[in-house]
């Protein structure tokens, strides 16, 4: 047995050579002042992988399209098992590699790991930020949340006051006449299909580089080398471990804002970007009006021009960043700055506690199942309390429905209102309702509490009319209200979170084209019913 395992490691190491290729890799020799520092090229690598297998598994359950991005954001995180965790390690693992890659370049440019023959290993790693960058523009706006859309508007027009190429810029954005479906496409084919591809082969070339031109020394610039394996082996995996740590609890107790869906037409909303790109938030204010170009064009290509200029700029080079005590203070004054800036921005425009808005108080009516608004309604306006009291009042004919020793059978019920010689069976009489209709009326009666009762006579019309109308249309039989109804289409409670009024009617009109896939049928409704339904509607809480 042993001779035919190893028979077949031999033909498998002959065709492969991955024996070989871990040798050479665990044993490649490095500088023995190499250490700490060197570790976070591994981070990132590490944190890339984090992120490309969460993307991964994001997917298989969300819906790339602006008509249900959000909803289904909500099913993975509240109904998939591992969503949220997976979903806070994709979000919490941006910004962790936003400060790994920061670090890293950091490192690289204090150590003077750009100079020659590193230039083009440089160049890539300064390609790998932008696409960095890149994923974290691109991604901001798959939420689909009111945070994504507005900040995602103000980028596409600073794009579009690009001298010359703006047009050109807003028009790739998919955003010539705003953010919409098409932005967001394009997006989302930026961030799954184009980044991920061009990142993993300029992470191919830089490894490939670092490799060729080996690592550059550590501070004390010790003569000999060392192997890979163990000792700086051995820190890469504690620094990842510390990474994977620190993202893992992050991910477990914090949860990731996630704020009303995407309304165009909430034009108070304040845009904020995500925390790395707040300092050019803050640059929009130092320089504002016809300035603005200054600070959102003109200062970051200086700051990338530079950067890309760095390795061939000899008299510099050898004149300001050859000490390395000098190198980190050009860092630390860049990183002040940066912070200042990030930081003026995170605290300018946020209300004071006394400004901030007050929840708003769901409306006592709100828990009350729709069959029983609507039953009410239906029980008043076909005249039934001439003859029925509903707990206390004065003697009429009929008994008193709120008491619980005479209901009678839901079937009784059913049959009872059926009988057209009950009193208004000419035209006003339950006799003459729809089946939805009358199955509300049944639910009304059989279901009489003292509390509903309370709030029930101080309804206004329009809820009373818009929980029939969402009745007559037979809407619970897919969708729950109040943890009632059908589950075929989505809970209705929260929809004000989620849809504005006009993404609701546009739904009512033509379901399959704002929901794929959705076997709702086109309701025309009149305009009244619709205002009622849609005002019940988006009274719904969470």
């Amino acid at each position: 047995m042993n001779e035919r395992l190893a028979r077949a490691a031999a033909w498998f190491e002959d065709r492969t050579g991955w024996q070989r290729g871990l040798r050479h890799f665990l044993f490649e020799e490095i500088p023995v002042s190499a250490g700490w520092p060197h570790v976070f090229g591994s981070v990132a690598l590490f944190v890339f992988s984090i992120q490309a297998l969460t993307g991964i598994l994001l997917a298989l359950n969300y819906a790339p399209t602006a008509a249900e991005a959000y909803t289904s954001l909500t099913y993975i995180v509240h109904q998939v098992a591992g969503g949220r965790l997976m979903h806070g390690l994709h979000h919490w693992g941006s910004s962790l590699i936003v400060i790994v890659v920061f670090i890293h370049m950091a490192q690289v440019f204090i150590f003077g790991a750009f100079r020659k023959p590193r230039e083009v290993t440089w160049l890539a790693g300064l390609l790998l930020l932008l696409l960095t960058f890149a994923f974290g523009l691109t991604g901001y706006l798959l939420p689909w949340d009111n945070k994504a859309y507005w900040a995602t508007v103000v980028t596409t027009n600073i794009a579009a006051g690009v001298p010359v190429a703006g047009p050109l810029l807003t028009s790739l954005a998919g955003a010539k006449t705003g953010v919409g479906a098409v932005t967001f496409a394009r997006f989302y084919a930026l961030h799954t299909l184009v980044l991920p591809v061009l990142t993993a082969s300029l992470i191919s070339l830089h490894v490939y580089l670092v490799r060729r031109h080996g690592i550059t020394p550590g501070v004390q610039r010790t003569n000999g080398n060392q192997t890979f394996y163990p000792r700086q082996l051995f820190r890469d995996f504690c620094a990842v471990f510390v990474a994977f740590t620190c993202l893992f609890l992050a991910a477990c107790f914090w949860d990731v804002p996630l704020q009303a869906m995407a309304n165009a037409n909430d034009t108070s909303y304040v845009p904020r970007p995500e925390w790395y790109f707040l300092f050019l938030f803050q640059l929009l204010k130092v320089f504002p009006g016809r300035l603005e170009l200054i600070g959102t064009v003109v200062l970051p290509s200086l700051a990338l021009l530079t950067l890309v200029l760095l390795p061939f700029l000899n008299r510099i080079e050898s004149g300001i960043l050859r000490s390395r005590i000098r190198s980190t203070c050009v860092v630390a004054l860049v990183f002040l700055g940066w912070s200042a800036l990030t930081v003026a921005a995170a605290f300018s425009d946020r209300p004071s506690k006394a400004e901030l808005p007050k929840p708003r108080p769901a409306e006592q009516w709100s828990q009350i199942p729709p069959e029983v608004i609507a039953g009410y309604g239906y029980f008043t306006s076909r005249h039934c309390d001439s003859c029925h009291d509903l707990i206390l009042g004065p003697p009429k004919p009929g008994p008193t429905l709120g008491l619980a020793a005479l209901q009678q059978p839901r079937d009784w019920l059913h049959q009872h209102f059926s009988d057209r010689s009950l009193p208004g069976s000419s035209g006003t009489g339950a006799s003459t309702l729809t089946i939805p209709q009358r199955n509300a009326l049944v639910v009304f009666v059989a279901t009489i509490k003292p509390q509903f009762l309370t709030t029930l006579p101080s309804l206004p019309p329009q809820v009373i009319n818009g929980a029939q109308t969402f009745v007559s249309s037979a809407c619970a039989s897919c969708h729950k209200v109040n943890g009632i109804g059908g589950a075929s289409g989505p809970s209705l409670n929260g929809v004000r979170d989620r849809r504005s009024d006009t993404w609701i009617r546009a739904h009512f009109i033509a379901p399959r084209k704002l929901s794929p896939g959705s076997v709702m049928p086109p309701y025309r409704f009149n305009g009244k019913d619709e205002d009622d339904l849609i005002r019940y509607l988006l009274s719904l809480p969470e």
